[in-house]
């Protein structure tokens, strides 16, 4: 955390140094006492000020407000995202006002396109003045900016008071999307022909409600949507679409050895593949066992909505490596996967985390295929759940060009 000064400090006035105040105060007892008129009037108006000025400055926090905001909130790497700010003076009083920022390192741009001393301003009753700053994130992540330090004062600057505000903003940064080259996901045709060309619907792929049509059948009704909005409602199901990939990310092992690098590298490839399969037409979704960074789900469900990319990114820029249970478990509970779906696992290497999935989706007759980014132990491999399941090293699946997917 870096604290940004978006102003270079002024250097303190001589009149509120309490060794000159004394003097001056001094002056003017023994000018009352001899009646020098002059250095009465030029004393005086010196106390005067500096009085003043002292009110002047406890007052000036008083009604100051200041914004923050972002062009854009969610970004990938190396983005360029604008920070706007806005500082109001809602009162009589002008003041004058600087603001110093807090701002996580990996946020800095390496060249700023604003100078520093561009954010000290004076305003004057019920004004407000604008700055920006660029930022260029570096890494994958949730950032929270702010919340900003404001100093106001009076318009001379010799009495200053600092204010902290509540006002933050958060920034999430998806993982880097890198080459991967094309997993086979095995196809589970129940209904014929795939995708939007089939007239036929699949009954366990449920991606949303509307309004009941007369007609139609009954069974169609989905009665719990129907109390919630408290109008009969419909499922709307999607064409027969047989290729359904869930997308799993096991964190246990990871934590385990700390392996930061390899952390970071699985899940760019978790999110390239996510993108790479959603192009190609894949119903896609997310579950992964690692506490989420802020407020944040960790299952995404699968379904082709128009959003569902973004949600499964984001899921990727929160997840840390800090497991909350097994994967299994959590599906089990939060989401069981709907048949004729298949499962793309990604972990640090096989193990017993592993065997567990590979023995759940056996049982169910899932298709499941793991990535894993180190080779591990040969004993692993010649585990009869694990030996039955389709295996890769990340290295394999990733291309050495870093091009989006």
């Amino acid at each position: 955390m870096t604290t940004m000064p978006l102003d270079e400090e002024r250097p303190a006035s001589i009149f509120i140094v309490p060794f000159v105040q004394l003097f001056v105060g001094g002056l003017f007892f023994i000018s009352l006492l001899y009646g020098f008129f002059d250095l009465i009037l030029f004393t005086g108006v010196l106390l005067g000020l500096g009085l003043g000025a002292y009110i002047w400055g406890r007052l000036s926090p008083a009604k100051m407000a200041c914004q923050l905001s972002v062009d854009r909130q969610k970004v990938f790497p190396d983005e360029a995202v604008d920070l706007r700010i806005r500082i109001v003076n809602a009162k009589v009083l002008p003041v004058l006002a600087r603001i110093s920022l807090q701002v996580e390192n990996a946020l800095m741009a390496d060249d700023p396109n604003e100078p520093a001393d561009a954010s000290a301003c004076g305003l004057l009753w019920f004004q407000s003045c604008r700055f920006q700053r660029r930022l260029s994130p570096r890494h994958r992540g949730v950032y929270k900016i702010g919340p900003p330090s404001l100093t106001v004062g009076d318009l001379f600057g010799f009495y200053q008071k600092d204010k902290r505000l509540g006002s933050s903003v958060e920034m999430v940064v998806y993982p880097r999307l890198v080459g991967v080259r094309p997993i086979s996901m095995t196809k589970r045709e129940f209904y014929g022909t795939p995708g939007v060309r089939s007239p036929v619907e699949d009954p366990v792929y449920v991606y949303g409600t509307r309004d009941y049509q007369p007609g139609r059948p009954v069974r169609r009704i989905h009665w719990k949507a129907s109390a919630r909005h408290h109008r009969i409602q419909e499922k709307l199901c999607e064409p027969a679409e047989q290729e359904k990939v869930m997308l799993l990310l096991e964190v246990g092992r990871f934590m385990e050895v700390g392996a930061v690098n390899a952390f970071e590298r699985i899940i760019e490839t978790a999110a390239s593949h996510a993108v790479s399969l959603a192009r190609k037409g894949y119903a896609v979704g997310f579950a992964t066992n690692g506490i989420p960074e802020g407020t944040g789900a960790s299952i995404i469900p699968i379904t082709r909505s128009p959003a569902q990319l973004s949600l499964i990114l984001e899921v990727c820029a929160r997840v840390t490596m800090t497991p909350k249970g097994s994967l299994t478990d959590i599906l089990s509970r939060g989401y069981p996967l709907p048949w004729g779906v298949s499962c793309l696992v990604f972990s640090y290497e096989p193990g017993e985390a592993t065997a567990r999935i590979a023995i759940a989706m056996r049982n169910r007759g899932i298709p499941t295929v793991f990535v894993h980014a180190q080779k591990g132990a040969d004993e692993f491999w010649n585990w009869e759940p694990m030996a039955s399941s389709t295996h890769y090293r990340m290295d394999e699946v990733r291309t050495l060009k870093g091009d989006d997917p």
